[in-house]
């Protein structure tokens, strides 16, 4: 099982919503954590960054790997 933790914008409701509608598309993903207050989204289950990042782009929205500061 792994754990994909990437930088997405998340302005508004509707931003947040059309994330989570994305995210629960992917093939293998167990659970997904949003935080908006520093844009941060997780998503855990047999996944890559890479399939979330697609899924992501498909609506538009940008996507980077989290770096802890």
């Amino acid at each position: 099982m792994a754990v994909v933790q990437l930088k997405v914008g998340m302005h508004c409701e509707r931003c947040i919503k059309a994330i989570k509608k994305a995210i629960k598309t992917i093939d293998d993903m167990e659970s997904y954590q949003l935080e908006t207050e520093i844009n941060k989204v997780t998503v855990t289950g047999n996944v890559t960054s890479e399939e979330v990042v697609k899924a992501l782009h498909k609506i538009g929205k940008t996507a980077t790997c989290w770096a802890e500061d």
